[in-house]
């Protein structure tokens, strides 16, 4: 059973309703006038407004009466009197069930042909559709407006006053609301007139209760929603305290909904904290692990120094065998004795600010220095080059990612060779970054395949990253915040791809990557 700091305000809502519809939210009082004296008034009145011509008589009247036994009868006509023994709950004994009908005249609205101009144009009176309605508020406004028109022909020159209360019996049942204006509907809402409305106490009972009490009708599946039908509605049963009592549950109901609203406005932050948590928690546990701090250094790891002068000597190799040319702006970054990191760039010495304390061990690098980076080739090749045929190339695009994978492993379409010159071609192992629209979100390639400028390929050829620990590292908020402050484009945002390769981030030794990986793993396994 869910406790009260588990429940919902709208349970709880539903809680305090069930509480009030049977007579168990508020005490009855002994001197209170019994309700079935009210209904004998309401019955009368009913009848007055019959002999008036003002409404017209049920071909099968019925009213409800309870026997000498206390229990529930209801008459029909001139038929024997038949005992009511489904009735959905107990009420106290100085209630009474009475139909919807025998409480209430209620009226159907109508809309009028869309295909008439002269029903809407010039709009003068307001049409209140279910869109138009606010559950338990009282409005004001609606969306469309019918013509003079309308208003007279259709409507029969009959507006529902101020004050009416409004219900939906289709699609949205049980939505209820209370004219602010007066107005029209559509056949969807029911405008309720009690028989009886001194001081609006019974249309006050009936506002707080109908949307639970529809919930007890056995209701008709339609292709948008459930919907009643007049003959339902007439027959609903309604539990009606005395008058005096009806004031009370509604002033407590009304004296719960200010704290409701309150808890709800709780309950939202709470909501939206628990849906971000999670996220926010993930960001800053990368962050956490890209400073160093997530697992221990162990001395005995080769240092990222050592690394970084191995990756130098292998590009001075294929410099000199002339399969790569020479960096102009190469450099390297190094911290000062004054704890202040350095850029070493030919003869020139920067400080670089801004740049958050890392373990002896590790080094800063420009993502350039041990990766390849490239901007993806033109953009989305003509229709005549995409196939079907198994033999196509994998044609790489951002809707075959998922937001929850860090992998690419199939594609839905392939492109034909003779259309690879409009594209780069992209090996499984490297790493995709998107390059529009949500910019700078890394993926593993598990294919081979090719890409468009919707990307950025980075290639980890020097093997300086570990790929897991890369691709976190190309997740954390540092990088991505890095990105974001070099983004270019003055109505697309997109990456460039020396920016990128520009991009200063720690390196820790190989060793360490891979335990900082396996770490993260563990860890975002369990959010």
């Amino acid at each position: 059973m869910k406790t009260i700091k588990n429940l919902k305000a709208d349970e709880i809502r539903k809680s305090i309703l069930q509480l009030a519809i049977q007579g168990k939210l508020v005490k009855q009082d002994p001197n209170d006038e019994p309700a079935s004296e009210l209904v004998k008034r309401i019955y009368a009145e009913k009848q007055k407004l019959i002999i008036q011509g003002k409404i017209k008589k049920e071909k099968n009247e019925s009213y409800i009466f309870k026997g000498d036994d206390n229990c529930y009868y209801e008459k029909i006509g001139t038929n024997d009197p038949v005992k009511l023994d489904d009735l959905s709950f107990d009420i106290p004994e100085s209630w009474m069930w009475v139909k919807f009908s025998n409480l209430v005249n209620f009226k159907l609205g109508k809309t009028p042909d869309r295909h008439n101009v002269i029903y809407w144009s010039k709009g003068k009176y307001p049409w209140f559709s279910i869109t138009d309605m606010k559950d338990k508020q009282i409005v004001t406004s609606t969306k469309e407006m019918i013509s003079e028109n309308s208003y007279n022909e259709i409507f029969s020159s009959f507006l529902s006053p101020t004050g009416t209360l409004l219900m939906s019996f289709k699609l949205t049942v049980g939505k209820v609301s209370i004219l602010g204006i007066d107005a029209v509907h559509n056949e969807a809402i029911i405008s309720i007139f009690p028989y009886i409305s001194t001081n609006n106490q019974i249309r006050d009972w009936l506002f707080q209760i109908l949307g639970l009490i529809v919930n007890y009708v056995d209701q008709t599946d339609a292709i948008k929603g459930s919907t009643l039908n007049k003959e339902k509605m007439s027959n609903m049963l309604i539990p009606l305290p005395p008058l005096e009592e009806q004031q009370r549950i509604v002033d407590k109901i009304n004296s719960f909904e200010s704290l409701l609203k309150e808890y709800e406005l709780v309950e939202e932050k709470l909501s939206k904290l628990e849906e971000e948590f999670p996220e926010k928690l993930k960001k800053s546990i990368l962050q956490y692990a890209i400073e160093g701090k997530l697992v221990k250094q162990d001395p005995n790891d080769e240092p990222a120094s050592i690394l970084l002068e191995r990756i130098k000597a292998e590009k001075e190799k294929l410099i000199k065998e002339g399969k790569i040319k020479r960096d102009k702006n190469e450099s390297y970054i190094y911290q000062g004795d004054d704890k202040n990191y350095y850029e070493k760039l030919g003869s020139k010495l920067l400080i670089l600010p801004n740049l958050f304390a890392i373990p002896i061990n590790w080094n800063y690098i420009r993502l350039s220095h041990i990766l390849d980076i490239a901007r993806g080739g033109s953009p989305r090749p003509i229709q005549d080059y995409l196939t079907n045929q198994k033999d196509g190339y994998n044609w790489i695009k951002i809707g075959d990612t998922s937001l929850d994978s860090k992998y690419i492993t199939s594609t839905k379409e392939k492109i034909k060779p003779e259309g690879l010159y409009k594209t780069r071609y992209v090996h499984s192992g490297d790493f995709l970054l998107t390059n529009s629209m949500s910019f700078g979100r890394p993926y593993i390639l598990k294919i081979d395949g090719c890409i468009h400028d919707g990307w950025l390929v980075l290639s980890n050829k020097y093997d300086g990253f570990n790929k897991n620990f890369l691709y976190y590292l190309l997740s954390s908020p540092y990088v991505y915040k890095c990105f974001c402050d070099n983004v270019g484009g003055s109505v697309v945002k997109n990456l460039n791809s020396d920016k990128v390769a520009d991009t200063i981030v720690p390196l820790p030794p190989i060793n360490e990557q891979i335990r900082i990986a396996s770490k993260l793993e563990l860890i975002f396994s369990h959010l």
